[in-house]
Parts: C-alpha cells; structure tokens; sequence
C-alpha cells in the first residue's frame, strides 16, 4: 500500500477536530520552545511556524510584546481552515514544503512535529538559514520522532506516512552543515518509556561587516 501523505493525514485530523487535542499533547514542549527562543528577546521581531496547524502557537507568538508579526504555514487545508476559522485577522499560509517560501525573511522560526515528515529534512534546513531568516535570527525545531526515541518507532507504519528518522547527533550536524551557529539540543519531558521531544535551537550568524 503506498504511503499516505502526511498533510492529508493532518487534513483528516482537522476535520475531526483532532487539532485541538495535537495543541494540547503538545503545549508543554512548545513552552520550553517558546522561551528558548524568545528569553532574549528584547527588541521588535518577526515570526513564522513552520506546520502551524490551527495557529495555537502563531497566536502566542503574537501576544508577545515585541513582536511586530506573526505568521503560519501548513500542508493541510482544513488546518489553515481552522486557523482562519479561529483567527480570522491571522496570518496562515496553505502551502506545501519545501517548496513553499516566505514573502520576506523572518527574525524568529518555530516548528514542532513536522520537519521530519519531508523526505530531505537536513535540506530544508539549509533552505531555512539562506531564504526564510534575517542575519541572527533564531530558530528552534521540536520533535518526538527520532532515533533516541524508541517509542517512535512504529509510528510511520501505523501511519502508513513517511517519516525521516534521524538521531540526535544527526539533527545536530545537520544544523552545523546548515550555517547555524550556537546549535544545541535538549531532550524535554522523558519519563519511562518515552525519551521525550526533542528541542534542536541555533541561530543564523550575523552579517560581517
């Protein structure tokens, strides 16, 4: 049986309402997320998640006192449906990865559970630092589907979705390799069982001058 895609898989999950219970699985490794990559932010900036689903955390990045904008992008129709739906002044993107780019780079980037659904993940990276982010912007990734994470494991068969499984050490160079400077990765909320979502951070070098 040939793979599904993964944003028709999403696509479902919309419409069964599923988005909501995704927002919350997720809620405690986005704010240790969020506060990595936005501890030091002390001047205006701009932001894009990247696989926002229904825009729960484009909504939070708004919020923040110092930013100027905030932005989502998603595979899944009936998720950028629900942004919309939630959101109706918010700014959701449709668009399909890696293809798909921003109109004008961007000072911070979010993604959780999504890079590792592209068939050429540590690619994408490499498109992120030159094309999606200013000089010293930021980026942070989460993800509970890699290598370390034997829990995992079955998830693309009983998917039937493609699932790029990548260790720790892997994401890590591939980050390095990227650009990104001050690469780091912390794995947050293991318990028995479960080794935890992994949060990779790194931020674009700044211009020479």
């Amino acid at each position: 049986m040939d793979q599904r895609k993964a944003t028709d898989v999403f696509h479902e999950w919309a419409e069964k309402g599923k988005d909501v219970g995704m927002e919350k699985g997720h809620a405690a490794s986005v704010d240790v997320m969020l506060n990595l990559l936005l501890e030091d932010a002390s001047k205006p900036f701009s932001a894009i998640d990247i696989g926002c689903g229904n825009g729960w955390v484009v909504r939070q990045l708004s919020n923040h006192q110092h930013c100027t904008t905030a932005s989502g992008v998603d595979g899944a129709t009936a998720m950028i449906e629900r942004a919309h739906e939630i959101d109706p002044e918010g700014l959701y993107h449709y668009g399909q990865l890696p293809e798909w780019k921003p109109q004008q780079p961007v000072d911070v980037i979010h993604s959780m559970e999504c890079l590792y659904y592209l068939q050429q993940p540590l690619e994408f990276l490499q498109i992120i630092h030159d094309d999606w982010m200013n000089p010293a912007g930021k980026l942070v990734i989460g993800m509970d589907h890699y290598e370390e994470n034997p829990a995992s494991h079955d998830w693309p068969d009983s998917l039937n979705v493609h699932m790029t499984t990548l260790s720790i050490q892997t994401w890590v160079e591939g980050m390095l390799s990227a650009g990104f400077e001050n690469v780091n990765a912390i794995q947050t909320g293991a318990k028995e069982g479960w080794a935890g979502t992994l949060v990779l951070s790194g931020t674009k070098p700044q211009r020479h001058q």
